[in-house]
């Protein structure tokens, strides 16, 4: 213990305060409070407990009286600097968040006691920061940042972000497709779960552009063995002609009036118009409902409509908007269901697999009802898997995380009680399969479902209603408002759940050097991954000239 001490600065001494409140520390005449930002650490050292503290604000208080600061000059120096500490007195409030008892090497706890008065107050040490959010030594912590005054590592318990379904939010351009990367390769690197992401945009599998505009690695690049990119079975190709290890396509059959109803702001239907899909189904059946529909002319939608009693308007549009989703090339009339048993093959297997939308990337519509009918499927078979298993923890399948981007699409009120994302949401880890909902608008995501969150990241917001959403439910809501509202716009983010014991900000570690790629464990190799020969090259090596 008393090395521990050696390596901290002392800040000053407990002169007051509650447990609620805080505690009040007259900071010692060195200290210049300059040089202590607000939300950095400290410590206090009781007799048998270390509190692990939070600097919530700081003040200058004054003994005397505005007629004895009328008889002194206080613009001299020398009087001062022998005002400073006596008279006047600078003084931080700190909230005690974490203690443990070092006596009885217990682990750290909430804080349920208050230290004695005129504790010493210290800056925290490196040992301290470890002694609550882990080491990356050890294989289940990740390393996802440091705290924005010191240069310590920050790690994420990755067994506890994978128990839960988690979120990342923050406004456009604040970095989250950056700190998603991150999260996914310390799933990647703990080898606790498995990830299926849903790549709208090619932001993950293979190398694209950070915050910055700088190149980046993918996630292919990086851990080859470990994750494999599928493509929409398409006639164009994926950008930059890179070969996917498989493709995918979706029967009519495989869709569902659900996965309408997900597409109702995108296909612009009304409810009557979405609501048309569930009388289709129960009238024509459920597996070619869509098939046997979009092959009624004119004429004979309207006998439909007086049949099952739709609006013939509303059901002539729904077959206009049909027609169109119809013409996405990677839907057909068998489709190819072995291509998704392919997927859920890799997935079973601890494979993780990216979706490139490829020249779908930014098509909400293709999105949307692809990771509908694949997550549906996955899910079912998860579930099936796991009810075989019987508590047998050996049978069961390994833990899945699905990232979704642009959450609130199929997480928002009207939709997320049907979708398979708000079951998944619910349910908990009931089947070991959780989200990972990456959004800039989380105040649109419904809020049981953002109740049901275990882990949240968020970047910079600047809409109340979004930071409310984040916050609900939240010890400390108004603290943590106002450190949201002070990140910076860029690889700033507040943590908090269940994967840290605290909340906390981070500065989100470097990404994008060799250096970083190896400091995550990635293989890094002048071959180009994209390769489809790279794994036998990795073995064999390149005998090309």
């Amino acid at each position: 213990m008393q090395s521990e001490y050696k390596v901290r600065t002392k800040l000053g001494t407990i002169i007051g305060g509650s447990f609620e409140q805080g505690l009040q520390v007259k900071l010692d005449p060195a200290i210049a409070t300059e040089e202590l930002p607000v939300d950095s650490f400290a410590v206090v050292q009781g007799a048998g407990t270390v509190y692990f503290c939070i600097v919530t604000n700081l003040s200058i208080q004054s003994s005397a009286n505005q007629i004895q600061w009328s008889a002194l000059d206080i613009s001299n120096p020398s009087i001062s600097s022998l005002l400073k500490g006596t008279t006047t007195y600078s003084v931080a409030e700190v909230r005690p968040i974490l203690s443990w008892n070092y006596v009885a090497e217990k682990a750290p706890a909430a804080s349920k006691t208050l230290p004695e008065p005129f504790s010493a107050v210290f800056t925290a040490s490196e040992h301290d920061i470890q002694t609550i959010f882990g080491s990356d030594e050890d294989a289940s912590h990740f390393a996802i940042g440091t705290p924005l005054d010191m240069d310590v590592n920050i790690c994420l318990d990755i067994q506890q972000l994978v128990e839960r379904s988690s979120g990342v939010f923050g406004k456009a351009g604040t970095g989250k497709s950056f700190l998603t990367r991150l999260l996914l390769i310390g799933i990647l690197k703990s080898g606790l779960a498995t990830n299926l992401i849903f790549d709208m945009a090619g932001e993950y599998g293979w190398e694209g552009y950070s915050e910055s505009n700088t190149r980046v690695k993918g996630l292919k690049q990086l851990f080859p063995s470990k994750v494999a990119v599928f493509a929409l079975d398409s006639k164009r190709p994926i950008a930059n002609n890179r070969n996917p290890d498989a493709t995918i396509s979706i029967p009519y059959s495989d869709i569902e009036p659900e996965d309408i109803k997900a597409l109702q702001d995108t296909l612009n239907l009304s409810d009557i118009a979405a609501d048309a899909a569930y009388s289709l189904e129960r009238h024509l059946g459920q597996d070619k409902w869509l098939k046997d529909f979009l092959a009624y002319n004119r004429n004979s939608l309207n006998e439909l409509s007086d049949t099952i009693g739709v609006n013939q308007s509303a059901l002539a549009t729904l077959h206009n908007r049909l027609g169109r989703l119809a013409r996405l090339d990677f839907i057909s009339e068998t489709g190819r269901f072995q291509s998704i048993q392919e997927l859920l093959g890799y997935l079973e297997n601890g494979r993780s697999v990216v979706l490139d939308f490829g020249p779908y990337a930014n098509n909400l519509t293709a999105y949307i009802l692809m990771a509908n009918v694949l997550t549906r499927r996955i899910h079912q078979q998860y579930r099936e898997k796991k009810e075989r298993a019987s508590g047998n923890k050996n049978e069961e399948p390994i833990p899945l995380v699905i990232t979704i981007e642009e959450a609130h699409k199929f997480l928002n009120p009207s939709v997320a009680n049907q979708t398979i994302f708000g079951t998944i949401a619910r349910e908990m880890r009931k089947y070991n399969v959780t989200l990972l909902v990456v959004d800039q608008r989380p105040g649109a995501i419904d809020s049981e479902v953002m109740s049901q969150l275990g882990t949240k990241l968020s970047c910079l917001l600047d809409d109340d209603r979004d930071t409310d959403a984040i916050l609900a439910g939240t010890p400390a809501r108004r603290e943590l408002r106002s450190t949201i509202s002070r990140l910076d716009s860029r690889q700033q983010a507040l943590i908090f759940g269940h994967a840290v014991p605290m909340p906390i900000v981070i500065r989100t570690r470097e990404y994008g050097s060799e250096e970083s790629y190896r400091s995550i464990g990635a293989t890094v190799d002048s071959i180009d991954s994209s390769d489809p020969n790279f794994e036998l090259k990795q073995l064999f090596g390149d005998n090309e000239t």
